[in-house]
């Protein structure tokens, strides 16, 4: 049954699923012809809302392909590869690849979503590889949805951009909350409760997914040892060997000398300023991390180049979700739709109904913070006005934002690039997880 079930969302979505700038471009007509319709918002001033808000998350947006980047440096600097290989070679089963693979992409995700969407996509490869060597059969798109499946539980990590947010000082709603710790909000026994089950569980779902021996789908050959594989090429140093340009450029004690001072730093920020973490604190951890485990300044460089191919398709689909962001809130379509959620709630079901508003609207605005904009003004007065818990109204709104991830295919992105896959390869599957992910998060709001 789970299979046949798999199976029919997989050829689904093989047929009808378009490239995900294709389907950005959609949701942007959708948004425009519910605009003008049921918002009765002009069309001109739907275009300049449009237009207006195209570069408006410029700087959440650079936050957030530097999240990639830092996490893509991580991910390939030798000893993370070298560990990310060590659990791949482990590997004897077809059963043991997607549950390792989902595995890592769930622990992961709890540290930092870029760091979960690049090491999952590289754990993926590796594990095919390895099985290809030992002559195990098996699904390759699968194995990489399931390590993007693991992706599902990041906002309840230490990068939940909601959580971060709303621990920020002078965030933009902090006259109405204060600052509400992580504490409160990723780091309760009710959200730790979920994000362990799923981590522990959705391993074993994906395995359960897998075809046939017969509907096997090996790494294909032209991913086998290309560049991804190989690490990044170092150019040629043009100031000749043994000069004191080069020795510096591959001295490891130049990074030394960075992380040092970001280290004097971040005592300064968590100790003696008592501050919070935050999505600049943690890619600043990100950066540092990486200078740490890369070779030298040089190999760092070419490690970030080397993300380029990967976070490229988010430079122009963001200001794309930004603009949609833009009609969203100018129309009041955005509103309308928390506001019809809001407007059947309770101080016990403003959760639930949050998780739901949360979910639809992360479809037209895959941004956790952009969407906390629209939908956060409306949410934290209704949690005052109704004595509701305001830190577990803005965690199911995080938990909405991350479940609807599964079909809508922004974050995908850096991930099949690295696999070599397009997002119809693996959402089918990735379906499955909305499904099973969306009983588990209910059943945490209503009971836990």
């Amino acid at each position: 049954m789970l299979k046949a079930t798999a199976a029919f969302f997989v050829r689904l979505v093989e047929r009808w699923i378009p490239d995900p700038y294709v389907i950005a471009v959609i949701l942007t007509a959708i948004v425009f012809l519910l605009s003008a319709t049921v918002a009765d918002y002009g069309i001109i001033e739907t275009v300049s809302a449009w237009g207006d808000s195209f570069w408006s998350l410029l700087r959440f947006t650079a936050q957030i392909i530097l999240t990639l980047v830092l996490g893509y440096a991580v991910a390939n600097t030798e000893p993370a590869r070298r560990f990310l290989e060590s659990i791949a070679g482990r590997v004897n089963t077809a059963r043991g690849a997607y549950m390792m693979v989902c595995l890592v992409g769930g622990v992961t995700a709890l540290i930092s979503w870029g760091l979960s969407l690049v090491a999952a996509a590289v754990m993926a490869r590796k594990t095919a590889q390895v099985c290809r060597a030992k002559g195990v059969r098996i699904h390759y798109p699968l194995l990489v949805a399931s390590g993007y499946s693991g992706f599902v539980v990041w906002h309840q990590g230490f990068s939940g951009s909601i959580p971060l947010a709303i621990n920020t000082p002078d965030h933009f709603l902090v006259e109405k909350t204060g600052l509400i710790g992580i504490s409160q909000t990723i780091l309760t026994p009710w959200s730790l409760t979920i994000a362990l089950i799923i981590v522990i569980t959705l391993p074993f779902l994906m395995a359960r997914l897998a075809p046939d021996d017969a509907a096997s789908v090996p790494l294909p050959d032209h991913l086998v040892d290309d560049e991804f594989d190989q690490g990044p090429a170092l150019e040629p140093d043009i100031h000749g060997p043994g000069s004191p340009a080069q020795k510096l450029e591959e001295s490891r004690w130049v990074n030394v000398a960075v992380v040092f001072t970001g280290l004097v730093y971040l005592y300064g920020h968590f100790v003696s300023q008592s501050g919070g973490l935050n999505l600049d604190i943690l890619n600043f951890i990100f950066l540092l991390l990486g200078l740490t485990l890369a070779a030298s300044p040089r190999h760092y460089l070419a490690l970030l180049t080397d993300a380029a191919r990967v976070i490229g398709p988010f430079l122009i689909q963001y200001p794309l979700y930004a603009g949609l962001m833009g009609v969203m809130a100018a129309s009041g379509l955005g509103a309308m739709l928390v506001e019809q959620f809001v407007s059947i709630s309770s101080a016990e079901t403003l959760p639930i109904w949050s998780f739901f508003s949360g979910a639809i609207l992360n479809i037209f605005i895959p941004s956790g913070g952009g969407q906390w904009a629209i939908q956060g003004p409306i949410v934290v007065d209704a949690a005052i006005s109704l004595g509701a818990d305001l830190p577990r109204v803005a965690m199911a709104v995080a938990l909405g934002d991350q479940w609807t991830n599964m079909i809508q295919p922004l974050f995908a992105i850096p991930a099949l690039a690295i696999a070599g896959l397009h997002i119809r390869d693996i959402m089918g599957y990735c379906v499955i997880t909305l499904l099973f992910t969306g009983l588990v998060f209910l059943t945490g709001l209503m009971f836990f």
